[in-house]
C-alpha cells in the first residue's frame, strides 16, 4: 500500500497518484503531472529534457472502469485515477456545465442536472437572440399561497426589474434594490440576471443542483452559504510518539453550510464529508430550524458523490431557490424571487 502524503489515504501498490485527493505520490508522478501542465502531452520536453513514457496501465477488469483519458484500470467510486491523476467524479476531468459545473458526457446538448445548454462561447451570443421575432413572455406576480395576484406582459429583448428604476417596478418593495435584475432574450432562451442588488436574485431550483463554491441556498427563509474547504493534511505525529485522541468518524471535513444573519454575520455552520448525507428541515432532519414556518417538515436534501455535493428538494411547500450567478436560462413556470416578490415565468402557447 502507497501512503498519501496529502490526505492521509491508502492506495493500491503501484498508483502514481492518490484515489481520493488526486496528489502524486512519488517524484515521478508529480514530474510527468508537471510536464503534462506545460505541454499537455506526458512526452513533451521541459527544460531541454525528454520527459520518460510512462507504461501503459492495464486495462479494466470490467466495463465502466476505464480511465476516459489514460485507458487505465479504476472504480467508478473513486474520485481520481489512480494510473494518471485526472479527475473522474467532480468538475475540472473534461466538458463541463457552465451553469452549475455538472461534468457532461461526449456530444450531450443539456446539463442532466439543471438542464442548461451545453454550448458555450460564441454560440452563446446576443447577435443571434436578436434575430428573434417573437420575444413574448408574462411575469405573474404570486401571492404566498401561490395564486395569481398580478400580470406582466412583456415583448421586447429587454425587461428590468427594481424598486425605483426599470420596466417593472415594485416601490413599495423595501427588499428591493432600485434596478435590480434584468431579464433578457439571449441565443439559449430567456435568461435572468442580478444587477448587483442588494438582496440578490432568486431562481427556484427545478431538479437537483451540483453545489458550487459559493453558492447561496434560500431553504425557507434560511440563507444558506455553501463552502468547500478542501482535504486536510495528516496530523503529524507528537514528540514523543503518542497518539491524539478524537473521533474517527468521519474522519475530514471538505466542506460547510453556514446560516447567514441578515447582516452577513454567520450563526450556525454544519460541516460536510464524503459519505455523510444531510437532511435540512423544520422538525426532521440532521440540521433543523423548528422556528422557520415557512420550511416544511423535511425540507432538503445534501447529498454527498465523492468529493461533492448535491442538493435536492424534498417536495417541499415553498422550494429551494438558487442565488443567480451570471446567466440563468429560464423554463416555463419557473419561479424567481426578486426582494419580497415571488414571480412566475410563462411563455405563449
Amino acid at each position: 500500500m502507497s501512503l498519501c502524503s496529502y490526505c492521509g489515504r491508502d492506495n493500491e501498490a503501484g498508483a502514481q497518484f492518490c484515489a481520493d485527493c488526486g496528489k502524486p505520490l512519488s517524484k515521478a508522478a508529480a514530474f510527468e503531472r508537471a510536464a503534462r501542465a506545460v505541454s499537455g502531452e506526458a512526452g513533451a520536453r521541459v527544460s531541454g529534457a525528454a520527459v520518460r513514457d510512462v507504461p501503459a496501465p492495464p486495462a479494466a477488469t470490467s466495463p465502466g472502469e476505464t480511465c476516459p483519458f489514460c485507458g487505465g484500470e479504476t472504480r467508478p467510486a473513486l474520485p481520481f485515477c489512480p494510473q494518471c491523476g485526472r479527475r473522474l467524479t467532480a468538475p475540472g476531468s473534461g466538458p463541463a456545465c457552465p451553469r452549475c459545473s455538472t461534468p457532461l458526457p461526449p456530444g450531450a446538448r443539456y446539463c442532466a442536472v439543471c438542464g442548461a445548454p451545453a454550448a458555450t462561447g460564441t454560440l452563446w451570443g446576443r447577435a443571434s437572440a436578436e434575430r428573434r421575432t417573437d420575444f413574448r413572455f408574462a411575469l405573474v406576480l404570486l401571492d404566498d399561497a401561490g395564486r395569481e395576484m398580478q400580470r406582466f406582459e412583456r415583448s421586447t429583448v429587454d425587461t428590468t426589474i427594481g424598486r425605483e428604476d426599470g420596466d417593472v417596478r415594485f416601490p413599495e418593495d423595501p427588499f428591493l434594490s432600485p434596478l435590480h435584475a434584468r431579464l433578457s432574450w439571449e441565443t439559449q432562451g430567456l435568461v435572468v440576471r442580478d444587477l448587483g442588488s442588494r438582496n440578490g436574485t432568486w431562481v427556484f431550483l427545478q431538479a437537483p443542483h451540483r453545489l458550487v463554491d459559493g453558492d447561496l441556498l434560500l431553504i425557507g427563509s434560511q440563507l444558506i452559504r455553501f463552502r468547500r474547504l478542501g482535504y486536510p493534511g495528516p496530523h503529524t505525529p507528537e514528540a514523543d510518539a503518542t497518539r491524539r485522541m478524537g473521533s474517527l468518524v468521519p474522519s475530514a471535513d471538505i466542506a460547510s453550510l453556514s446560516q447567514l444573519r441578515s447582516d452577513g454575520s454567520v450563526r450556525d455552520v454544519l460541516h460536510l464529508s464524503p459519505g455523510r448525507d444531510v437532511y435540512v428541515g423544520r422538525e426532521r432532519g440532521d440540521w433543523t430550524f423548528p422556528y422557520d414556518p415557512s420550511m416544511s417538515a423535511q425540507h432538503a436534501l445534501i447529498r454527498s458523490e465523492d468529493a461533492d455535493f448535491v442538493v435536492l428538494d424534498q417536495n417541499s411547500r415553498n422550494g429551494i431557490a438558487l442565488a443567480a450567478r451570471g446567466d440563468v436560462v429560464l423554463g416555463a413556470g419557473w419561479r424567481i424571487l426578486v426582494g419580497d416578490k415571488l414571480l412566475r415565468v410563462e411563455f405563449p402557447s
